[in-house]
């Protein structure tokens, strides 16, 4: 049976009873117990479902330790859940988000994965990158009766000092996400990508392609430094061409202006790739190149950063995944640690790594020199390559 059979079943059988149990799917699909804990897996890091002890349950859906039909207790299944009842169960954590709609979707399921699995509850707070909503949407969270905060604030990757300064007076344990404090020397916890790390694996794949110029395109966002840096330093350290285009508009620039400004760029200097943040500015300029006769990837390798919708472009873009999925869910239950365990609890600054993604749109450069592999050696095996951040979606050179 295909794993995507194996899924559709599992999450119909949700939709009908709100839970599943690992035994009644090994009994359902006659297959193993592990890869029915496998397929759950698998599902939960889709946000798909939340796993709880001994099965899985729709996401917000009843209190982990008890099947929506009110049948007995799962057995345990994951030793690093909390009991139901246990010091955080029922806690209610306020989660602040600069958006619902980009990136962040996958940071609120991970997070709501460890809440729903510890019996606690999440409550959304969003600014739309409007950095003055922060204090307020925080002041809101505050007196609704949070037990604890997951803050990403609308500016970063640092959180400035009037932001600090009402977690502190707040008194309520806080965790920052995908954002540090701007002090040197910080207790505060934090979970996040090591953006600057994405995009340096990024530009070393393309070098180890062949390519010897390549241009970066950032958007104005608090993950561009990050990215700016990692692209920089790998730009020194691989020796490649530090003449080739970068591009990182301000704030409010005309979007298609900067593409259209950043592909004549790429065009007129001898860049043969380009790592370009986010996907949407990636797909974007590879619509205007392709209008324009130039060839994708041929001419021109692409890079996304991000891997929202990068999938979807007319070549299907490589791209750097930061794990938004697991950051959110270490990030919920680091607090609700937190909130069991209270000061005795050293703090927990945790960075997580991206995966590069291979697709089409990464090649080496017309005219370089074939790359023979070396026996046993996979896509995420090839000279530049991280092993365990490579990711080949499909055998790199197939169409």
């Amino acid at each position: 049976m295909l794993a995507q059979q194996r899924h559709d079943y599992v999450l119909d059988q949700l939709r009908t009873h709100g839970a599943v149990r690992v035994t009644d799917v090994v009994a359902g699909l006659g297959v193993s117990d592990g890869t029915v804990r496998r397929d759950l897996e698998v599902l939960e890091q889709q946000g798909l479902l939340v796993r709880v002890r001994g099965g899985a349950m729709l996401p917000g859906g009843p209190r982990p330790g008890v099947a929506a039909d009110g049948a007995e207790p799962f057995p345990s299944d994951d030793p690093g859940a909390l009991p139901p009842g246990g010091s955080s169960g029922g806690a209610v954590l306020g989660m602040l988000v600069p958006s619902a709609a980009y990136y962040y979707p996958q940071v609120i399921r991970g997070a709501q994965s460890a809440v729903a699995r510890a019996g606690a509850r999440l409550v959304l707070g969003v600014t739309d990158y409007d950095h003055q909503r922060d204090l307020a949407q925080l002041r809101d969270l505050i007196r609704s009766g949070c037990d604890g905060l997951l803050v990403t604030t609308a500016t970063g990757p640092v959180v400035q000092a009037p932001v600090m300064e009402l977690l502190e007076h707040s008194g309520l344990p806080y965790l920052l996400v995908e954002r540090r404090s701007a002090a040197v020397f910080d207790h505060a916890d934090c979970v996040l990508s090591d953006h600057a790390q994405g995009a340096y694996r990024a530009v070393e794949h393309l070098a180890a392609l062949g390519h010897r110029g390549v241009a970066l395109f950032v958007q104005a966002t608090p993950t561009a430094r990050l990215v700016a840096h990692g692209y920089a330093e790998a730009v020194r350290l691989l020796g490649l061409d530090a003449s080739a285009p970068v591009s990182a508009p301000e704030q409010g620039a005309d979007r298609l202006a900067q593409i259209d400004a950043f592909a004549r760029a790429c065009r007129e200097s001898s860049a043969t790739a380009a790592l370009v943040h986010s996907d949407q500015e990636a797909i974007l300029l590879v619509q205007r190149l392709r209008a324009q006769g130039v060839r994708i990837p041929e001419e021109l390798a692409v890079i996304a950063y991000d891997d929202e919708v990068a999938a979807f472009a007319e070549v299907p873009l490589t791209a750097v995944a930061p794990p938004k999925f697991e950051v959110g869910r270490t990030a919920g239950a680091a607090l609700l640690d937190r909130i069991a365990a209270g000061s005795s609890r050293p703090a927990r600054q945790t960075v997580l790594q991206p995966a590069l993604v291979l697709r089409d749109s990464s090649r080496p450069p017309v005219g370089a020199p074939e790359q023979p592999e070396q026996p046993g050696e996979t896509a995420a095996g090839r000279p530049g390559a991280h092993p365990a951040t490579t990711v080949p979606e499909h055998p790199v050179g197939a169409r």
